[in-house]
């Protein structure tokens, strides 16, 4: 059998369902055995950054190894930025990229690259391998590396010539399995005790709650403590819970903000948030200054970047903090559950602006809708303004900020949760960086609605050039595009939004429960100062 044989059955074995990025000479003995691999269906994408977001977001919504394959040289390299992505947001994901045959290495082959140096700084593990009897031991060991410990990406490089070659056929190892990291006992119990005894504290949470925010909110009621999230981890605390302040850092609330600069609190209980920079506001001090902190996370090396830890518990979110409230009740400390709050819904405006358009449109669609939000002057919108009104509700990559991403995101993450209501909320610039993956999700019937907000410029870079500079060049701006057409030219459904009362049953039924993707533009440009926070304090005094 071909080595690269054994590597599809292996993937087979680990209930691999899908194969996202874009075929070519050198990974064509994959795609050639994809013909006899009817449980594997490749997505053929239309660029590989977008592939990369789609594997990544499929693997963070199946809770399973996500992978995407690209051609040497070019095809290897459109990667990276999802391999960096991927990173960033601890989700296993193997890369796949061709390479030239062994024995034109060094002889300027077509598209020769040597690419896993390339992705040692951006994935937990990368190596080329050189021998066929050798590739199915590496994919496994990287597959191994992906999906334990800390999750995260690997890449390995297949030279033509050895996917193709022949082999005697192996045992297929066993899939690897993640296995719960557990926290130290003493520890728990040290945390513990200096939760009982201080005179108060609060939950700083970040995106690692996923999968224990029902633990995070008993441990809050158990403990009285208030919850402040990052932007990072909106859509996973309820917007009614009386507990919350609200979020903190890049397009945070007033009152998250209130907590952290001018609280009393004692400690500070720091779950699932690595304390970068748009988490903490420009790593405000005021966060853990004169305060205990508390750290738990899975990535140890999190662990005293900026911030000095009282106490770093190196565990599971879900163990640790299920760990933490046995620990409390122990000590005679029980849950108080409060009512939920009749909080009064943000007041609508009359003015056609970006507030009231998001805040419209959420009205209208459904509950349980799962938005994807891209990165652009509307993302401090979503983050400000938009409620949480289910659970893991919203997907906001703040802290990497690849523009285009949340267009690959909408449909990995539709393909892994197919019954779940999936929009992408993007703008223009990131439209016109991978809105051709429109016709991915046409080819393939993924019913994602992509929501364009087009003020034809760069939005973001206008408002903090504006804001640091005092102003802005006019380059920021491009011709005006009707994507609305475009999308119709490609055979999309779609609609066009141009004031307040165009956000009517009409328009929506045109872009709903479609059987492939639809578009609805907002055609807009809205000159109000996103609602960034602190930032805005920030780009205003920057370089003064």
């Amino acid at each position: 059998m071909k080595s690269v044989r054994a590597v599809l059955d292996y993937l087979v074995s680990g209930k691999v369902s899908y194969i996202f990025g874009i075929p070519a000479g050198s990974v064509n003995a994959l795609f050639d055995e994809l013909y006899d691999t009817p449980s594997i269906t490749p997505v053929v994408a239309k660029h590989e950054g977008a592939a990369s977001y789609m594997a990544a977001a499929y693997a963070k919504y199946s809770d399973s190894l996500g992978v995407c394959i690209g051609s040497s040289g070019p095809g290897g390299t459109n990667l990276v930025t999802g391999a960096a992505n991927a990173m960033r947001e601890h989700l296993p994901v193997l890369f796949l990229t061709g390479a030239v045959p062994v024995d034109t290495v060094g002889l300027n082959a077509s598209q020769e690259l040597h690419a896993d140096p390339l992705y040692q700084s951006v994935t937990k593990y990368s190596q080329r391998v050189d021998h066929a009897e050798d590739l199915l031991p590496e994919i496994h060991k990287a597959v191994e590396i992906a999906m334990t410990g800390v999750p995260g990406p690997v890449h390995i490089a297949m030279p033509i010539d050895v996917q193709l070659q022949d082999i005697t056929a192996p045992s297929i190892p066993e899939f690897p399995k993640r296995l719960p990291l557990l926290p130290e006992d003493g520890l728990i119990q040290q945390a513990a005790e200096k939760m009982k005894d201080t005179s108060g504290g609060f939950i700083f949470v970040g995106q690692g709650i996923r999968g224990a925010v029902d633990d995070v909110l008993e441990l809050a009621e158990t403990l009285q403590w208030p919850i402040v999230t990052t932007p990072q981890a909106k859509g996973y605390i309820p917007d009614d819970h009386p507990l919350l302040k609200g979020i903190f850092g890049f397009a945070g609330h007033d009152g998250a903000s209130q907590l952290i600069n001018e609280g009393t609190e004692e400690t500070i209980l720091v779950l699932g948030s690595s304390l970068g920079e748009t988490a903490t506001n420009n790593w405000n001090p005021n966060l853990a200054q004169e305060r205990t902190l508390i750290q738990v996370d899975y990535d140890a090396s999190v662990f005293g970047r900026k911030y000095a830890v009282d106490f770093a518990i190196h565990g599971d979110i879900d163990v640790t903090v299920s760990s933490l409230i046995s620990t409390l009740n122990g000590m005679g400390i029980k849950r108080m559950q409060k009512e939920v709050l009749n909080r009064t819904p943000e007041t609508k405006r009359e003015e056609y602006n970006t507030r009231n358009v998001l805040l419209s449109l959420q009205e209208q669609l459904p509950e349980n809708t799962r938005y994807t939000i891209d990165i652009g002057e509307f993302m401090a919108y979503v983050v400000h303004h938009m409620d949480v009104r289910t659970q893991d509700s919203f997907d906001i990559n703040v802290h990497f900020g690849a523009m285009g991403s949340g267009i690959g995101s909408a449909i990995g993450a539709k393909l892994a949760d197919l019954d779940r209501p999936t929009v992408s909320i993007t703008g223009d610039g990131c439209f016109f960086m991978h809105g051709m993956e429109l016709l991915t999700a046409k080819e393939y019937n993924i019913p994602v609605l992509f929501i364009v907000m087009n003020n034809a410029r760069l939005g973001m870079v206008h408002h903090g050039h504006s804001l640091q500079y005092q102003r802005a060049h006019g380059r920021f701006g491009q011709e005006a595009v009707d994507i609305a057409k475009m999308s119709e030219s490609l055979g999309v459904p779609n609609a066009r939004i141009e004031s307040m009362e165009d956000i009517n049953q009409e328009n929506l039924a045109a872009v709903l429960n479609t059987d492939g993707p639809a578009v609805l533009e907002v055609s807009l440009v809205d000159d109000n100062v996103p609602p960034m926070g602190d930032r805005v304090k920030f780009l205003s005094s920057f370089g003064k």
